[in-house]
């Protein structure tokens, strides 16, 4: 089969073996998203295509994309990014932490090519990380929990024992025991990002064992519904998740990646991309919390817009010393704050927390 010069360099760009330059550089960048679970209406992978749906409308004409939901973790993903780079997408996002090595595995075979996996560690000259400091959000959560809870327990339903979901756990409880000193909190570990049932049958568990608010790590809305259903509270988590329970839903701790891609995708436009491992936090907009209920006191209400203004400011620090585990352990003492780096290798419960860690 014979192929034009033009043709040729169009696919040679695609592929990452040569830049486009002229009236090749005018066509759209192709963007591609890997997502780990269905699109729906609220959680973690709907958050990233609010994301992408706001840079299309920010850049327009200037981009394309394209997305492909529910590709599990593993070799599935690793052929789904490849086939994007195949395609002609010049930058790729991948959004689950399981992605990483596949996405590095790629990255090294399409080195034109820019990738940017959330949530991870590794990178590459064209292989960046992104990431939003859950924990901000969390820790203010504990706090109003620590004043709507009448028992002193919660119940927090979690994906898998990584730092990410551990740094919110922990922020929680350290926030919720600002308020209440012999707070408690229970976890159960699902092992999965989605998976409404398990989801679910993990809430009822908890308020079962005495839960009066829930919250959860994963991405369906099934624990905001079950808190519904059984007259509890509840936070939402990724996105604002009220709608599901009107009455339960005291607030959630949102994402907001939507800036980020924009301005990800402008550097790739303009030829500046390096890349880097941004981890943005309230101050940057990546978090925010949606809004709150108005079951929640007025001066309640108030204390979290100034411990806001707080973390902003670098007033507040959800992990300032001491930080002491489960078992009595001080981990950073009074004066110290827990360095990125720490917060990143996270490995343990706080006190307050009365589940064991499951054993790698």
């Amino acid at each position: 089969m014979s192929i034009s010069r033009r043709s040729a360099l169009v696919l040679a760009a695609a592929l990452g073996a040569v830049p486009l330059t002229g009236a090749l550089a005018q066509q759209p960048l192709k963007v591609g998203f890997v997502y780990v679970s269905p699109i729906g209406d609220a959680g973690w992978t709907y958050q990233h295509d609010v994301g992408r749906k706001e840079m299309e409308q920010a850049l327009g004409d200037k981009v394309g994309t394209t997305f492909v939901e529910s590709v599990p973790e593993g070799a599935d993903a690793e052929r789904v990014i490849r086939g994007l780079a195949q395609q002609g997408h010049r930058l790729i996002f991948t959004t689950s932490f399981g992605y990483m090595n596949p996405t590095e595995r790629v990255a090294r075979q399409f080195p034109k090519i820019t990738f940017m996996h959330a949530t991870g560690y590794k990178s590459a000259k064209n292989m960046g990380n992104y990431n939003a400091r859950f924990y901000e959000g969390r820790y203010l959560n504990g706090v109003i929990a620590g004043h709507m809870s009448k028992k002193g327990v919660v119940g927090y339903v979690a994906a898998f024992p990584i730092p990410e979901v551990l740094q919110g756990i922990n922020a929680f409880v350290r926030g919720m025991r600002t308020v209440a000193p012999d707070a408690e909190m229970k976890v159960i570990w699902v092992n999965s990002w989605y998976d409404p049932g398990k989801e679910r049958e993990a809430a009822l568990a908890l308020i079962a064992q005495g839960a009066d608010v829930v919250t959860h790590h994963t991405d369906s809305t099934a624990v905001v519904q079950a808190a519904e259903e059984k007259g509890v509270w509840a936070f939402g988590y990724h996105s604002d998740m009220s709608r599901y329970g009107p009455k339960a839903h005291l607030t959630a701790t949102t994402h907001n990646w939507g800036a980020y891609y924009t301005q990800v995708a402008q550097s790739v436009l303009d030829g500046h991309w390096k890349a880097d491992n941004p981890w943005g936090g309230m101050k940057d907009g990546f978090i925010r919390l949606a809004p709150l209920s108005d079951a929640i006191p007025a001066e309640v209400r108030a204390q979290i817009a100034q411990m806001q203004s707080d973390i902003i400011a670098g007033r507040l620090h959800p992990f300032a010393g001491p930080v002491v585990d489960q078992d009595g352990k001080s981990r950073f003492a009074a004066g110290q704050t827990m360095s990125d780096d720490a917060m990143q290798k996270m490995d343990f419960y706080v006190q307050g927390v009365t589940s064991r860690l499951p054993k790698q």
